[in-house]
């Protein structure tokens, strides 16, 4: 009997001591739950953060729930299963909404990596031309300027000069105009040609 007794209190013993670890872990959980919906994204104060004496709430369907306290508008949160985020802070009395915190956070991510994709990298490409450019190099090198405008690109045309060339450096300023009229159709010039110690730059930038 003696044995039964002491292998049912040890039983006991251990199942005892089981359930004390799942209460603490039950406990842990639910700070670490807490924690987590206290944090903030972008500014925005939600859930245990809020605590203005009123604000006004918006339900989860874009209702209006009208002004309460804070206090109740958590209630309200609770009760859809959702969090309550403080969307307009400096309205009288602030406005509050009942959202998805974990969907708000992956569409913020969603559409904030969708922006970079459709950011572009405008590049400065480089046409350097020579006051004695031959017909068939100069159409080369608008061809390279037009392929360049169409993918987005400025493009700089740099008219170099040599020697001589220096005295002359004006009377050749046609040559960037001239370059700039053949691409007048998908381009505009975004600075004037202007002189830059040995040579002379104009910008061309894509027609919008």
């Amino acid at each position: 009997m003696d044995s039964v007794a002491d292998f049912a209190q040890t039983i006991h013993f251990f199942l005892s001591f089981f359930f004390k670890r799942l209460d603490g872990l039950r406990a842990w959980n639910k700070w670490l739950s807490i924690l987590w919906r206290c944090t903030t994204i972008s500014d925005l104060m939600i859930n245990e953060q809020i605590r203005d004496r009123e604000v006004r709430l918006i339900g989860a369907n874009g209702e209006q729930l009208g002004i309460m306290s804070a206090r109740d508008a958590q209630k309200h949160a609770m009760e859809a299963g959702l969090d309550l985020v403080k969307i307009a802070p400096t309205a009288k009395p602030p406005v509050c909404k009942i959202i998805d915190y974990g969907k708000y956070k992956y569409e913020l991510a969603r559409k904030e990596k969708e922006a970079k994709k459709k950011q572009k990298t405008i590049e400065i490409k480089e046409v350097r031309l020579s006051p004695n450019i031959e017909e068939n190099d100069l159409n080369t090198k608008v061809n390279n300027a037009r392929k360049f405008l169409t993918k987005g690109n400025k493009v700089k045309v740099t008219l170099r000069f040599r020697g001589r060339e220096m005295a002359h450096m004006q009377s050749s300023k046609h040559i960037l105009e001239e370059f700039a009229q053949v691409l007048s159709d998908i381009a505009v010039v975004e600075k004037a040609p202007k002189v830059e110690g040995r040579s002379m730059t104009m910008f061309l930038t894509e027609k919008r």
